[in-house]
């Protein structure tokens, strides 16, 4: 696969139907992938990857990139389509200006789960046959690959792409997934107990704004975070209830239009299941209005924004026996 992504890459650029290329490079570490621009063929041959450890999700950086002169080729998977798809309904991405080649989702691996089990000073990882073959400075360790597939692609919604220009391999389908396995867990919880549950959680936050800064649907110019006249600016929280507002706020902002795609809880260094949050509001988005997944065309409304008379009203809320 990682060798067809290349040499279509290289053609598009030849034939001058982009400038460049946006996919994913080696970072630090054999499992560090990030994001990366390539303008040449060179450039792509010599650091150019796509392997088990590429989970970035790629449609929030063509936000500026496509605002730029000339045609980008961009890489997404299943996943990134929805945040691509959504983006433009939101008039974020310049369509015209980027080539979609939609390839394979997941499972992606998470570098973080191996290191969970104690495995420490990686120098690289091979998956062989679905065992993970570990490099280390201690030496070589194993595990299943599954054990160590990321908390985003365990419940992956859909393996369907929603929009590209070309595929390189097959298109997959919209899955029957579990992904509201969990919240429906939290709901059946007593309220002290999801207070406590989500007390303990935003507790480890460190207010890196990792997840704001990776979030497809965070593209606000300026955000009232960092804004110093909101009184919430990014610094380091004063008590327990601005320790929590950070992630209420930032959940309310992007209700109807996060596509699930996980990035929020993949990139936090503290392990919090931010996704939950956002799901929580998506089930009950399903629950009130009728099923909407955020990005799945160009069309379709989002609900919180679309006034309908068969809306349901306040007091359903209360009728549905929340506690």
């Amino acid at each position: 696969m990682q060798e067809k992504m290349k040499q279509r890459a290289k053609e598009l650029l030849a034939d001058g139907t982009v400038n460049r290329v946006m996919g994913w490079k080696k970072g630090e570490f054999g499992y560090d992938t990030t994001p990366a621009v390539f303008r040449s063929a060179e450039e792509i041959d010599k650091y150019f990857v796509c392997d088990d450890f590429t989970n970035s999700n790629l449609s929030k950086l063509l936000v500026k990139e496509s605002k730029k002169d000339g045609v980008i080729l961009a890489f997404l998977k299943p996943c990134d389509t929805y945040s691509f798809n959504q983006l433009l309904k939101e008039h974020r991405i310049d369509r015209e200006k980027v080539y979609i080649i939609g390839i394979p989702g997941g499972p992606k691996l998470d570098a973080e789960i191996i290191k969970s089990k104690g495995i420490t000073g990686i120098t690289g990882v091979k998956n062989v046959n679905y065992t993970l073959v570990i490099d280390t400075i201690y030496g070589e360790e194993k595990m299943p690959f599954y054990e160590a597939v990321s908390v985003k692609c365990k419940s992956c919604k859909s393996k369907k792409h929603v929009i590209y220009d070309e595929l390189i391999g097959d298109d997959g389908d919209i899955l029957e997934s579990d992904r509201f396995d969990e919240v429906e867990k939290l709901e059946n919880m007593t309220s002290r107990e999801r207070f406590d549950f989500w007390q303990r959680e935003l507790s480890k936050c460190i207010r890196c704004n990792a997840c704001k800064n990776v979030c497809p649907a965070c593209t606000c110019e300026k955000c009232v975070f960092d804004n110093p006249k909101s009184g919430i600016e990014n610094k380091a929280v004063s008590d327990s209830f601005e320790e929590k507002l950070f992630h209420i706020i930032r959940a309310f902002h992007v209700a109807g239009r996060c596509t699930d795609c996980g990035e929020c809880s993949r990139v936090c260094p503290q392990n919090i299941p931010l996704h939950l949050l956002n799901r929580k509001f998506i089930k009950d988005i399903n629950s009130l209005y009728g099923e909407y997944q955020a990005g799945a065309d160009l069309d379709t409304k989002n609900p919180l924004t679309d006034y309908s008379t068969d809306d349901c009203e306040p007091s359903i809320v209360h009728e549905r026996g929340v506690e």
